[in-house]
């Protein structure tokens, strides 16, 4: 018991002690340690993640980030709390501002050397306000050197003038670092893979920053993805010295990889500039889809500015929501074979009269009602010339009575889909059910509704849903939604995919789907889309011209001017597709047609993408049945006989004439460098002129060799 008693006291004693010590460091000694954790400050700063690249489908940089700096003064730094400091300072400032302002004039001519003294002197004698004493002091804290962000090089010139190349807590010369998007091929796709955008923001110690932020495209719909993880860089003051160090570093964002692919991009948005230039119009759509993925390889949204230039400006292809016209009565009559409605033979006559006939008390026309119409005609020819009565009328005798039945047949079908595009922006097609009991006027159903319905008036569908519906013809039924991004690669792997997804699996009975492609075949063959299909016959086109007139800013018709939305939608090859395609035109008055306009720009997309297919072999291009004989030049014969052995052909060398000692060799027919060797061996100097084999010489063969001759050979391919 005295042992335990003699520990126990002992820590009783120690325990005493600790608060004794601890209560005099709080109270007698608090005015020293407070000084101490003054010296010892911490700040967190967040260190922005690199961004990801956006590639193209075969891995070419479409985005990618650059570092980009806002340079500028703080003329309150720490070391300026130095009485000496400040009178040093104040000598060098006299003595190299000029010198400073000149170098500045120089990276940035727009601005003289006295307009950068007069700015900087205006920073430097500002009165400010001193949010921790309350009191006015001199001197800016972020006063720009130049307002515009400057790339890598021009910030290393800028911070090796005199008065920027002193430490920050000297001289006050400061920057923001942050990563700017550059665009490798300018302005192709833009609007679908999108930009950023800056805005200015507060951050955490009450600095007003830039931030960067996705605006639009593929930049704001991955931006999770793209942008990464932000890091922590914690700077500590010890003593009188700052020091960064990082706590978390920052994670780099992965790189997305599209569906577009750039030479077929760039080969679509030419076609469509080129054929609104010739025709005037004010606007134009087109996109090139893949048949079995639904990967969107080409999407244009080319519209006229008011400097007449033309250029993207909005995502029309997916946002911009109109009647459809003619290329809509595909569906209309799919429905109407699906039902069974019709006979799937389409041997089904309509009469169409002379192109003209009244529809519950409004006067429906053909395009060719002054010449005639086109009297009595079956299911497959009214598609084929593309006739207004003969779709309504039929849509109208077997829906008339129960309209529900043919847009419950829409949305079957998939015209109606919703199809959930990542890309913000994207408008759903707007296609009412019947409601005669709604004050709405853009809502109510009249007996007209159903037969314009048919023919693509009375609805609002966006360009992407209209391909979308053609791709699924095109892929014997099955509907594939619209694909733009195929997968997130990050340090050379793949960590996420973007499988194809199947909206619906079968739009339509296997049957009704060949018997529209063998329409919409006959369509481009021999109807009003012969303009589409390529003028070397080598594959076959598929596809529905339309032609609509659209309502005015106002909902009208009838404003003064008529203003045309022409489009062709189809696929390519018919026999096996592989492409499908939509090109969607706006224009003001006439001439106007879908298939003359549209089709024209469909047939240059078609023609240019099957080219690309083509073999570029050389044993392609060889005629099997001739022998090859190479042309060889005189010169090294191993070589020569070498180079003949492995392209596996026989060789019709040069003759050439036996050289003898001590005279000027022949090298007429040799190659240049074989000429070169020979001559240069016999001490003689050589000057070439052409290019090709030799075909002239100065110093004639045979003559005697003398010190420092020079010969001149004349080259010719």
């Amino acid at each position: 018991m005295p042992r335990y008693f003699a520990i126990i006291v002992v820590l009783t004693v120690i325990g005493l002690a600790i608060v004794g010590r601890a209560l005099y460091l709080m109270t007698a000694k608090k005015t020293y340690w407070t000084t101490v954790a003054s010296r010892l400050v911490r700040e967190d700063d967040t260190v922005p993640a690199a961004r990801g690249n956006i590639l193209s489908c075969d891995g070419q940089l479409m985005a990618s980030s650059i570092p980009q700096y806002i340079v500028f003064m703080d003329f309150q730094p720490d070391k300026m709390k130095d009485p000496k400091w400040v009178h040093t300072y104040d000598s060098l400032w006299l003595d190299k501002i000029d010198s400073t302002c000149e170098g500045l004039h120089r990276i940035f001519p727009s601005k003289s050397a006295a307009e950068f003294k007069a700015h900087l002197e205006q920073g430097r004698n500002k009165m400010v306000h001193n949010r921790k004493t309350g009191k006015m002091t001199k001197g800016a804290r972020y006063w720009p050197i130049w307002k515009r962000r400057v790339d890598y090089n021009t910030f290393l010139e800028v911070k090796a003038l005199p008065l920027f190349n002193l430490p920050a807590a000297k001289g006050g010369f400061s920057w923001e670092s942050f990563n700017t998007r550059r665009h490798p091929f300018g302005s192709l796709a833009l609007r679908t893979v999108g930009d950023i955008g800056s805005e200015k923001v507060r951050n955490a110690h009450g600095r007003v920053v830039t931030k960067d932020s996705a605006r639009f495209g593929l930049e704001l719909a991955c931006d999770t993805l793209l942008r990464g993880t932000p890091g922590i860089e914690r700077r500590q003051k010890v003593l009188n010295k700052k020091i960064d160090f990082t706590v978390t570093p920052p994670v780099t964002g992965g790189d997305i990889v599209t569906t577009i692919d750039v030479n077929m991009q760039d080969m679509v948005e030419r076609a469509v500039i080129d054929e609104l230039k010739e025709i005037g119009g004010d606007m134009g759509v087109a996109i090139l889809m893949e048949v079995q993925t639904g990967d969107v390889k080409a999407i244009a949204n080319i519209e006229r500015t008011e400097s007449g230039h033309y250029m993207e400006l909005y995502n029309r292809a997916i946002s911009y929501r109109c009647e459809p016209g003619s290329v809509f009565k595909v569906a209309s009559f799919l429905v109407a074979l699906d039902d069974g409605v019709i006979p799937g033979d389409t041997s089904h006559i309509i009469h169409t009269g002379c192109g003209q006939k009244m529809m519950h008390g409004r006067n429906m026309k053909d395009h060719n009602w002054r010449r005639g119409g086109y009297g009595d005609i079956n299911v497959a020819r009214a598609l084929e010339v593309s006739s207004n009565i003969g779709v309504s009328d039929v849509i109208d005798q077997c829906y008339g009575k129960n309209p529900e039945k043919y847009v419950q047949g829409l949305e079957r079908i998939g015209i109606r889909t919703d199809l959930q595009l990542p890309i913000r922006g994207y408008l759903p097609p707007y296609i009412r059910m019947p409601d005669t009991k709604t004050t709405d006027r853009a809502k109510y159903w009249s007996k007209t509704t159903l037969p314009w319905m048919s023919i693509g008036y009375e609805t609002q569908i966006a360009p992407i849903n209209t391909v979308a519906f053609y791709n699924a013809i095109a892929n014997d039924g099955k509907m594939m939604q619209p694909r733009f991004i195929k997968k997130v690669v990050k340090d050379g792997k793949t960590v996420k995919e973007f499988p194809p997804v199947v909206l619906k699996e079968q739009i339509a009975k296997p049957q009704t789907i060949k018997t529209m492609q063998t329409i919409l075949e006959h369509v481009v063959s021999q109807g009003l889309g012969r303009k589409a299909g390529p003028l070397s016959h080598a594959y076959k086109v598929a596809g529905k011209t339309g032609t609509a007139q659209i309502a005015d800013e106002h909902g009208g018709y009838h404003s003064g001017t008529t203003r045309y939305w022409l489009s062709f939608a189809g696929y390519f090859p018919a026999d096996a597709p592989r492409y499908t395609c939509i090109v969607c035109l706006r224009k003001t008055g006439l001439p106007a047609s879908g298939g003359g306009m549209s089709g024209v720009v469909f047939r240059q997309i078609s023609e240019s993408v099957m080219a690309q297919s083509l073999k570029r072999r050389v044993e392609d291009a060889r005629d099997s049945t001739s022998i090859l004989i190479a042309d060889v030049k005189a010169g090294n014969e191993t070589a020569a006989a070498y180079v003949l052995n492995r392209i596996g052909t026989k060789g019709n060398k040069t003759p050439q004439a036996k050289a003898v000692s001590g005279t000027i060799p022949d090298v007429r027919g040799m190659g240049a460098r074989d000429a070169v060797y020979q001559l240069e061996r016999c001490g003689v100097k050589v000057r070439l002129n052409g290019r090709g084999k030799v075909k002239d010489q100065s110093l004639l063969p045979g003559k005697a060799l003398q010190p420092g001759m020079v010969c001149e050979l004349k080259l010719e391919i």
